[in-house]
């Protein structure tokens, strides 16, 4: 599972006055953990895995180094760590069809994994081995964050049943939103673009203690239910290993967060979708990323907040604007600068690049449609 993640209590004054800012776009390197809860008795056959994996990973553009440790106190509780030149390559493996088939055969084995991602930021000792160049790249500056995490999921439904699907999506019942004592479901933006169903989820706390909650939900469950007979991909709720690969293939992590700082009530929510030439999602979402910063540094900018998605070409921007899409198609599209603008069309696949600058129609093409937009309520 991968997100974008920052836990923090409260700010204080200081920090509250600094734009909320994550990404995967730093350019340092990546620490990559991963917990991993074995079953009793499998711990060979998962040590076999790894190895198999091991050979496989060691030659994947960006992977540095990685280890595999187990517990002195409890032989079932094993620990991956790796490294990577940066975040963007390793996201691009992770999500990757050859990473779903080369993880498969150690899901036998497991009981639970927990995955965390992390940019190194200050380290100390000797410069490490494995660095290309020599340099250790760290990030620069702690981001602030807002104590929220922000993940999607998408899927495609089978054509025909768009208006189905968009209204079983609509109308089901809310779960309960408070999760445990420090985890609660903040707000849930559900958009569809032709067959592509997008859900974006605000959790603030443990996302996969919320993810899990959610499952467990007899409405969610019913909801589930209801649209399985019109997924494009088959998923079988009696198959664990089937309801795992489909959730992880329609895992659509964020990359890229930003807010201004300017939190306007009335502000109204839109998603775009933005798709990619083949193997260029990844360099479409910086891009993108890049204009949201440029726009948050702007006090007349209509974008307040703007998080981007990328995952296997499929790259979605969900944006928080005054004034609507239309008052400023540029600024909505993220093409406000156009000396990029040349550059982010021609990574769109042909279905948007022949708009040749036309913003209206492109803006046309990309906008989404909304199915429901749920926010919960404050604790009391």
């Amino acid at each position: 599972m991968t997100a974008i993640s920052e836990r923090v209590s409260d700010p204080t004054p200081q920090q509250a006055a600094k734009r909320v800012s994550q990404s995967v776009f730093d350019g340092s390197r990546l620490r990559v953990v991963l917990l991993v809860d074995v079953y009793d008795g499998a711990q060979q056959q998962f040590l076999e895995a790894y190895e198999q994996m091991g050979k496989q990973v060691s030659s994947v553009p960006g992977h540095v180094s990685d280890q595999l440790c187990q517990s002195i106190e409890n032989p079932s509780q094993w620990l991956i760590t790796s490294e990577w030149e940066s975040a963007p390559p390793f996201l691009a493996w992770v999500n990757s069809e050859e990473h779903v088939r080369m993880v498969q055969p150690m899901h036998s084995c497991i009981r639970d994994t927990r995955s965390l991602r992390f940019h190194i930021v200050r380290e100390t000792g000797g410069a490490a081995t494995g660095a290309a160049s020599g340099e250790r790249r760290l990030q620069t500056d702690p981001r602030i964050g807002d104590g929220v995490i922000r993940h999607a999921l998408t899927f495609t439904v089978k054509p025909g049943s768009e208006q189905k699907v968009a209204e079983l999506l609509a109308n089901y019942a809310s779960p309960e939103a408070r999760v445990d004592d420090t985890t609660r479901l903040c707000r849930t933006s559900l958009f569809m673009h032709g067959n592509r169903v997008v859900r974006a989820i605000e959790v603030r706390g443990d996302l996969l203690a919320a993810l899990r909650h959610v499952a467990r939900q007899p409405e969610i469950r019913a909801v589930e239910e209801a649209i399985n007979p019109y997924l494009e991909q088959e998923r079988d709720f009696g198959d664990q290993e089937s309801v795992r690969v489909f959730f992880t293939r329609a895992a659509l992590p964020a990359v890229h967060h930003v807010t201004s700082g300017q939190d306007i009530e009335q502000a109204e929510r839109h998603a775009l979708y933005y798709p990619a030439r083949p193997g260029q999602g990844m360099r479409l979402a910086q891009l993108l990323a890049q204009q949201d910063e440029r726009a948050a540094e702007d006090p007349a900018s209509p974008v307040l907040r703007s998080t981007v998605f990328e995952r296997d070409d499929v790259v979605v921007r969900l944006i928080d604007v005054r004034g609507g899409l239309d008052a400023d198609p540029a600024a909505a599209l993220g093409l406000a600068d156009p000396a990029r603008m040349a550059e982010l069309t021609k990574l769109l696949d042909e279905s948007a690049a022949e708009q040749d600058g036309d913003l209206a129609r492109l803006l046309t093409l990309a906008r989404m449609d909304l199915v429901t937009d749920r926010r919960s309520a404050p604790d009391a």
